[in-house]
């Protein structure tokens, strides 16, 4: 039996000892021990967010943070734009249609980085915008997006700015009381080192002006609701509380690093495997890379799922594909959360062994090399 290795965009890896918490008896939500839990995953939080605002815990995927972020601040009838970069930049407007939002899309190329020069333009047009939302990472893509260019930009309007971090909290630099973020989404199974489950939000005055000036169409889902619960350091209904216990861990463990160590961890990750594949003469789907996955063009000739599925089952390495209209036509590689140099390595020397045995053309070891060769700190030319 081949040792798995889960190099996808989400679920990501989990470390053992968050593994271990997971295991431990359950105990009541309700107890002082539970909400003792809370106040330390709340502080933590603030600090992976890097906010001072509210950062409240949601029992959901990150699409619940999406859409508590949607019906909470924008009315019904009200008008959102969409930064329309993606497939899950699209799911926003999906979200906004939903809840009788009218979503106005700001398309983009798949692969390119929204321009905040357009978003000054859209928001001209459309002066009544409630809010404007984007995304950090694009995981369809493995696209950063200039998040804090875009907030200068809406912090200028009476606009809130609303980011889907959930493949970027964690994974890339994100300071969304520096710019001009006023709801920020994440999940837990990405850089957070958790299993699905958990979905965090972090909201700012500018925010909850807009969210207080009108009763949203949710029950669930209400902001209201996990603010006056947050302050007795609670969840309004029942919450994923064993999760919550293991975040704890993992949020020490990313204390005990440093976030900005963090970040820093996941650029190399990111500009090594980046590296590596274009070294074996493959092309990168975005112009401008995020910092936890590395997606690239399935070369010609060769199908995605046959290089996803040797990887797989050859080497046990877990990669994912395209989505909507990328489907068969990337490959994507995560790095986020809980890796380091050498499954990054591992994982270009799976992708070497397989497109060799798939026929494609290209010097065994130049992927591993130029890996090697970012962790290294050292350039080809210094080594020749």
């Amino acid at each position: 039996m081949r040792k798995p290795r889960l190099m996808t965009p989400g679920p990501a890896m989990v470390p053992e000892d968050v593994l271990l918490e997971l295991a431990r008896p359950v105990i009541h939500h309700r107890s002082d021990e539970a909400k003792q839990v809370i106040v330390e995953v709340a502080e933590g939080l603030k600090e992976v967010f890097q906010t001072q605002n509210d950062v409240m815990i949601l029992t959901s995927s990150g699409t619940g943070a999406m859409e508590a972020a949607v019906v909470n601040v924008v009315p019904p009838g009200g008008k959102a734009l969409i930064l329309n970069a993606g497939h899950f930049a699209a799911r926003w407007g999906a979200i906004c249609k939903a809840f009788g939002i009218n979503a106005v899309m700001i398309d983009t190329e798949w692969g390119k980085p929204v321009d905040p020069d357009q978003v000054a333009e859209a928001l001209k047009q459309h002066p009544d915008a409630v809010a404007v939302f984007g995304t950090l990472s694009e995981t369809s893509t493995g696209t950063g997006h200039p998040v804090e260019a875009i907030g200068r930009v809406v912090a200028k309007t009476d606009a809130v700015f609303v980011v889907d971090g959930i493949s970027g909290v964690g994974a890339m630099e994100c300071r969304p009381d520096d710019w001009g973020i006023d709801v920020l989404c994440a999940g837990s199974q990405k850089a957070l080192m958790l299993p699905p489950g958990l979905a965090f939000i972090s909201v700012s005055p500018k925010a909850w002006a807009k969210i207080d000036a009108f009763e949203s169409h949710s029950y669930y889902f209400s902001l209201k609701a996990a603010r006056s619960k947050a302050k007795e350091s609670d969840t309004p209904y029942t919450p994923a509380h064993t999760l919550i216990l293991a975040l704890r861990t993992a949020l020490r463990r990313i204390k005990d690093e440093g976030v900005e160590n963090v970040w820093k961890r996941h650029k190399l990750m990111s500009e090594a495997c980046q590296a590596g594949v274009q070294a074996l003469g493959l092309e990168l789907f975005s112009a401008r890379p995020a910092e936890g996955l590395t997606a690239f063009r399935v070369p010609d000739g060769l199908k995605d799922s046959q290089i996803r599925g040797k990887m797989a089952d050859r080497f046990g390495v877990q990669t994912v594909g395209g989505q909507a209209k990328l489907k068969g036509k990337i490959v994507r590689i995560g790095h986020m959360g809980y890796t380091d140099e050498l499954d990054v390595i591992s994982a270009l020397a799976a992708l070497e062994m397989t497109l060799s045995e798939l026929g494609f053309d290209f010097e065994p070891g130049k992927a591993v090399t130029a890996a090697q060769q970012v962790f290294l700190g050292k350039t080809a030319d210094a080594l020749a």
